[in-house]
């Protein structure tokens, strides 16, 4: 047996991880660039409604993302099993969604992607993603569609969609470091 496989595996069920939250993040704020970045170019995704290419998905869910509303998914019990560049992946997720058509309409989703990952040219994305649904429910919260200030009030900042998310004013701003810190223009 390979002595450094075990540390191989380790790297690679971290590479799939961060693709997972990669994905997450590339929905919750409407970031194209993350969520295309979770899946390769030729990826299937059969989502909902949705059962076809990945990039079909990609695209009709930014056109309905980018009218506003509120998301917020994440993922968990993250179950990987490695078969050299394939990876078969079951992640629990956990959808909280409010569209901007019916703000005051909240869906909880709970369910599981089932992927298959594959490692190309030393890369980990998504191949082919199934969304199982395990659990849904639809409630009317007509405070939902009251304004972030009044929504929110102190509590501030308030999420929102890239660039404008604070995600990404932390990100220019440890990018810039690292590059003065390393003599680099950025």
């Amino acid at each position: 047996m390979n002595p450094r496989a075990p540390l191989q595996a380790l790297l690679d069920r971290e590479a799939i991880r961060e693709c997972l939250y990669r994905y997450c993040r590339g929905i919750d704020r409407v970031d194209e660039a993350a969520l295309r970045s979770a899946y390769w170019e030729d990826a299937t995704d059969c989502h909902g409604a949705w059962n076809g290419s990945a990039d079909g998905f990609i695209t009709q869910a930014l056109q309905r993302l980018r009218q506003g509303g509120r998301r917020v998914h994440q993922v968990n019990n993250v179950a990987i099993e490695l078969h050299g560049n394939t990876a078969a992946v079951e992640s629990s997720f956990f959808a909280l969604q409010a569209p901007a058509d019916a703000p005051a309409k909240r869906t909880l989703l709970c369910g599981r992607y089932l992927d298959r990952f594959e490692r190309r040219i030393g890369e980990w994305r998504i191949a082919a993603r199934t969304v199982v649904y395990d659990w849904i429910e639809e409630r009317e919260r007509p405070e939902l569609a009251r304004s972030d200030a009044v929504l929110f009030g102190a509590r501030q900042p308030v999420g929102c969609a890239a660039p404008d998310d604070m995600l990404y004013v932390l990100l220019r701003e440890v990018r810039e470091l690292r590059t003065v810190a390393e003599g680099t223009p950025s």
